[in-house]
């Protein structure tokens, strides 16, 4: 383009020395004339440029479109043929999930009558301490905690204060409880001692822990001579550690002395009790 203008000027400059000021002047029309003509030209050539990049820009994205177009087909012609194949092993495991699930359907109900029997029998048993220990003494209570049968005795019911031997009333009572543990003797028994926080050292005793355990076998002597078998007995001692209520005050400290009786299935015959159910389920389906 610096050529062209040179040249201009340069045909410009040799005509106005050779030439008329009209011709001069004519040619210095031809020469704007030429020069916007260029421009123009100069224009529309950069435009084209870009609309050639912005196109090339376009074929590329679509090529590369129509490999991914043309990837996609051929993933779908091959899963096509996959899941032919899947939608078979698929009714095959379906019936198969279905058949499993039947079978724990019925395992699950086969438990639940297990566990139906257990609470029936845990039931009866509650009913019947109830009746022979009493309900109406405050001191004695009969609950159920997470499906164990418990008698929670005060202590002023069994035991003089700081002491570890049972008392004539409390004979009364443990002989109600072993009425009750003689007539079930799929059950056990355990015993636990519960104390206060006050500390106890009086020989041949160290601290809580030994006069919860006495006191354990205290009364399970006592069940003893009342005839339950020893089988049966199970002692426990939980020192200070497990109290109802906050050590804080002389009745809530009178609260927490006490003697627990938990009563509960042997955990292998309720076992073994459950498993005569599978039993009879496997046979059931075979």
């Amino acid at each position: 383009m610096k050529k062209v203008l040179l040249f201009s000027a340069s045909v410009m400059l040799l005509l106005s020395s050779c030439v008329s000021k009209k011709q001069f002047t004519d040619l210095q029309a031809k020469q704007k004339e030429t020069q916007d003509l260029l421009n123009s030209a100069t224009v529309k050539l950069n435009s084209c440029l870009e609309e050639r990049a912005s196109a090339t820009a376009r074929l590329e994205g679509l090529q590369e479109q129509l490999a991914d177009l043309r990837k996609t087909n051929q993933d779908l012609i091959d899963t096509k043929g996959n899941l032919t194949t899947l939608t078979q092993k698929g009714a095959e495991n379906l019936e198969k999930s279905l058949e499993s699930l039947k079978e724990k359907d019925l395992k699950i109900t086969r438990l639940q009558d297990a566990l139906t029997k257990k609470d029936s029998v845990t039931l009866a048993l509650v009913t019947s301490l109830k009746r022979e220990v009493g309900i109406n003494d405050p001191d004695i209570e009969v609950n159920v905690e997470k499906g164990v049968v418990f008698i929670s005795i005060a202590d002023k019911l069994l035991f003089q204060s700081g002491s570890y031997n049972v008392t004539s009333r409390a004979k009364e009572v443990l002989a109600k409880v072993a009425k009750v543990v003689n007539s079930k003797p799929d059950f056990e028994c355990m015993v636990e001692g519960h104390t206060d926080n006050v500390p106890y050292r009086k020989e041949p005793l160290l601290d809580n822990w030994d006069l919860s355990v006495k006191r354990s076998t205290s009364i399970i002597r006592v069940l003893q001579d009342l005839n339950v078998n020893p089988s049966q007995l199970i002692a426990a001692g939980r020192s200070h550690y497990v109290p109802l209520v906050d050590n804080d005050t002389a009745e809530n400290r009178a609260k927490n002395r006490r003697t627990r009786i938990v009563v509960l299935p042997k955990i292998d015959q309720f076992y073994d009790m459950i498993e005569k159910e599978m039993k009879n389920l496997a046979a059931g389906t075979n």
